[in-house]
């Protein structure tokens, strides 16, 4: 088999995750520039930061029907441009709206991620597919920690003295230039994607079986490649001969011999969003600005954060033939359960007070003689003290001088908050992150994969919305602690489903899998 071949297709296609990472991320080092420019509040600012969110909502519905009608192909190749129109359309934003639309249309390419999966999976052998697939995610988080490197020091510049730093508005238009940085890697994706070729499983469901035969010629000698599609035909032949309509793959799902299947399927979309991975990844500055590290260090502990989803995930990769799929889910999500559980745990024992010294150090920059009323007074909760804070210097201030008014004030134990969310991260990207897209890759018949899979991403992409338009407020509303705590106790729910149903698919044909699930059908 020509393994080169697959590889080099698999990772041109990957690089979609890393375009998805760079888009995701970077607008988390922009969220107190836009705040202050545009005058936003908490939903406002939930709003921009969501908007791809609430895109790809929308794209979702119709990417499985592009996908079977116009192939995976095409359909990444138009993902890709709409990725450098929203980026351009992005930076040259002049308004909340506009900022919100441009990044609105980014969301559309979003589904570069399920498209991507279910693309790698129709052209990798069973002994690959788990490897390949799980390339998405590690240019995810390559993608990921390249915007956290990029936001860092992008800042770190701005504060230069330089005089290029003025010339090109480096120090007056940070955030613009904080999200230019995706423009040439989308377009050098756009440019790959050229190269490689159509899926040879939707070229047979389009009758297309010469060119299909082709394609397969690339990856494997004349004699097996005959055979590849034969075993194709013959699975089709089982599934009805052709792509589902959406109504009958819906049927299949919830009534038919994969119903498990879709079972495992909704738990795992829900599960990976629901435990607040985009609200870390995607306001990861504000995060840890609550912790009262001050706002240069939560920026720097966002490029931690970024190299950890890096090892992990490159990890994961490594061992996910090896170990399997199921002890992967499973235990990893046990372990981000109780890495959530300290985060609680710390925020629920934080204590918030601004003493005098604090008080006169602060002067400086909050220069606010209505801080004297708060001194040595004792808050038991961020909500509290954020409320105290707004009643005392106005909802305005409050906002503006939140990082360094929490790390004068903030007594918590910071090494377990910490350790926590980076704990948290390598989980996850140890785990369900990766994985995911493997299994919906795997589990479902080629006749319905190409609505099934786009079905499971628009449910993960809903949660994550919600998550992602929610979370300032959440944070303001709610406080810390009660949202590490609901993101706990989500997290041991999925774990406690994933435990009674997941079987273990590496080693298999996707054949073999679908063999599998119909034996197991619940009654």
């Amino acid at each position: 088999m020509n393994t080169r071949q697959i590889i080099a297709s698999a990772i041109i296609v990957a690089l979609g995750g890393f375009i998805f990472g760079l888009d995701a991320a970077l607008i988390s080092g922009t969220v107190k520039f836009i705040t202050l420019e545009f005058g936003l509040s908490d939903l406002e600012v939930g709003a921009v930061v969501s908007a791809p969110g609430f895109g790809v909502l929308f794209a979702l519905l119709v990417t499985g029907q592009i996908c079977n009608k116009y192939g995976r192909r095409l359909t990444l190749i138009v993902i890709s441009f709409l990725y450098i129109f929203s980026a351009i359309f992005s930076v040259v934003a002049n308004s909340f709206e506009t900022l919100v639309a441009a990044r609105f249309i980014g969301g559309l390419a979003f589904t570069s991620l399920s498209v991507a999966a279910m693309y790698i999976g129709e052209i990798a052998p069973p002994n690959l597919r788990g490897k390949l697939v799980s390339m998405i995610q590690i240019n995810i988080v390559v993608g990921l920690s390249s915007a956290y490197f990029a936001n860092y020091g992008i800042v770190q510049l701005s504060q230069s003295d330089a005089s290029w730093v003025s010339a090109i508005s480096l120090d007056t238009a940070t955030w613009r230039w904080m999200l230019a940085v995706e423009i040439v890697p989308a377009i050098v994706w756009f440019a790959l994607l050229f190269r490689i070729p159509r899926s040879p499983r939707w070229l047979v469901m389009q009758g297309r079986e010469e060119e299909a035969l082709r394609v397969i010629h690339q990856f494997m000698p004349s004699e097996q490649a005959q055979s590849e599609i034969d075993g194709i035909k013959q699975s089709l032949i089982k599934e009805g001969g052709k792509a589902s309509s959406i109504k009958d793959a819906l049927g299949v799902l919830i009534s038919g011999p994969v119903r498990t299947a879709a079972i495992i399927g909704v738990t795992i979309a829900i599960v990976q969003q629901i435990t607040g991975i985009n609200a870390i990844m995607f306001y990861a500055p504000t995060v840890f600005e609550q912790v009262g590290i001050g706002s240069d260090a939560a920026f720097f502990q966002a490029v931690v954060v970024g190299l950890v989803s890096t090892v992990f995930t490159a990890l994961a990769i490594a061992l996910i033939d090896r170990l399997g799929r199921r002890p992967l889910i499973v235990w990893g999500l046990a372990w981000a359960a109780l890495s959530l559980l300290a985060c609680y745990i710390g925020f629920e024992n934080a204590t918030y007070m601004l003493n005098a010294d604090a008080i006169a150090q602060l002067s400086a920059s909050v220069n606010n003689p209505e801080l004297i009323a708060l001194q040595d007074v004792v808050y038991e909760s961020d909500i509290a003290f954020k409320q105290a804070l707004q009643q005392s210097i106005g909802a305005e201030a409050a906002r503006e001088f939140e990082s360094v008014l929490l790390q004068a004030a903030t007594s918590m134990n910071a090494t377990l908050v910490l350790v926590g969310i980076s704990s948290f991260i390598a989980a996850f990207h140890f785990s369900i992150g990766p994985v995911m897209w493997v299994l919906f890759s795997e589990i479902f018949p080629t006749s319905v994969r190409g609505i099934a899979i786009p079905a499971f991403a628009l449910i993960a992409s809903i949660v994550s919305y919600l998550v992602q338009q929610f979370f300032p407020w959440q944070l303001n509303n709610m406080g810390a602690a009660d949202i590490f705590l609901f993101y706990t106790i989500c997290g041991v729910i999925g774990f406690v489903i994933l435990y009674r149903l997941m079987p273990e698919t590496k080693n298999k044909s996707i054949e073999e899998i679908e063999a599998f699930f119909a034996e197991k059908r619940p009654a």
